[in-house]
């Protein structure tokens, strides 16, 4: 990204022929469908031959689409991009399809912070960011000759669940251990995963206010689907099947709709306000939609395992509305809140602001 100023490429647009494209996976259906529903025009970029499920639901169809022969492409198609008055919508499948380094690169305005990367993809730095912001987080073990109880082991990057594994001790660790690639180690605590949807807007001030400026909502929580972690109790213990020679693995596949204990939202919203405090002293700033990926107790106790810094798959229930969306305003996806969003800066002259 040296070099790029989002700021003047989008002095260049036309403001009111302005473009939303994002890559056709992940949460892209409720993107294009919610940018739809607020008057912009959609993009979607595939790999090779425009995938024909989308013909299937015509709502959440792109108006046109951006084949390229390997997502990296991109980069060359920069300046057309640019010409076409886009703004990309990054989310996990786009950057872990392209590649941090090229997404980094890329010369098109993007929505949100691309500075929050190194500290979202390094489990160090996130660690550092969630608990200087005074989240609860599971215990890392540093040495595996430590493990005396269970943990996981999760190699680094977003791989939607693929490779974690459960080790009780050093020989469990040593059996699985990808030694070529860089894993973190926690400890594994037991209770109910809870993945908390929020969006931090800089540009309005009513709401859940922040004291940095800004509001915070809270437009959703699921759980997500893992196979075959979620449904190993039908044959036994998870070291059960590892004795039948079956790896459990924790491979998301699909997402659940939830709603919390209401005696649970304060520390919730009061959780997000403080990553986004520290995120701004950190690195500039986390703005739009990013997800706290936690575990509550039985002691009602929150532990924050993991950040995702734009919007989840598991936002994917709630394309007309959550039972916390609902209580904002009617119909209120986290796809549609981007293009409200990007409507007002558009309004405000303030694209700029939100975009890099």
């Amino acid at each position: 990204m040296a070099g790029f100023d989002a700021a003047r490429a989008l002095a260049q647009y036309d403001p009111g022929k302005l473009t939303i494209a994002t890559v056709c996976s992940h949460s892209s259906l409720q993107i294009f469908h919610g940018a739809r529903r607020e008057g912009f025009r959609t993009l979607g970029i595939c790999k090779g031959k425009p995938p024909r499920y989308y013909d299937a639901f015509p709502l959440g169809k792109p108006d046109a689409f951006f084949p390229v022969h390997e997502y990296a492409d991109l980069l060359d198609h920069a300046e057309e991009l640019r010409a076409r008055n886009v703004v990309i919508i990054p989310h996990g499948s786009f950057v872990e399809y392209m590649g941090t380094d090229n997404y980094e690169k890329l010369q098109v305005p993007t929505y949100g912070n691309r500075h929050v990367l190194p500290w979202e993809s390094d489990r160090v730095r996130s660690r550092q960011w969630l608990v200087g912001a005074g989240i609860r987080m599971p215990e890392v073990i540093e040495d595996p000759k430590d493990i005396n109880r269970p943990c996981i082991v999760k190699y680094m990057g977003a791989k939607g669940g693929r490779g974690f594994f459960i080790a009780r001790n050093y020989e469990e660790f040593k059996k699985r251990i990808d030694s070529t690639a860089k894993y973190h180690i926690q400890e594994f605590v037991l209770g109910t995963r809870y993945y908390i949807h929020y969006f931090h807007s800089p540009l309005t001030g009513d709401g859940y206010t922040l004291p940095g400026g800004g509001s915070l909502q809270m437009l959703g929580v699921d759980r997500r689907d893992e196979s075959i972690i979620d449904e190993a109790h039908r044959l036994g213990s998870i070291y059960e099947l590892e004795e039948m020679g079956i790896q459990p693995s924790f491979v998301v596949t699909g997402n659940f709709p939830l709603v919390m204990r209401e005696s649970l939202l304060g520390e919730a919203l009061d959780m997000g306000a403080r990553v986004v405090a520290k995120a701004e002293e950190l690195f500039g700033g986390l703005w739009g939609p990013f997800c706290l990926e936690t575990v509550i107790t039985d002691k009602l106790q929150f532990k924050v395992f993991e950040i995702s810094a734009r919007i989840v798959a598991g936002t994917n229930p709630y394309i007309t509305g959550s039972p916390y969306s609902d209580l904002i305003a009617p119909e209120l996806s986290t796809g549609r809140r981007i293009a409200q969003e990007l409507a007002l800066a558009t309004k405000l002259g303030a694209l700029g602001r939100v975009c890099t």
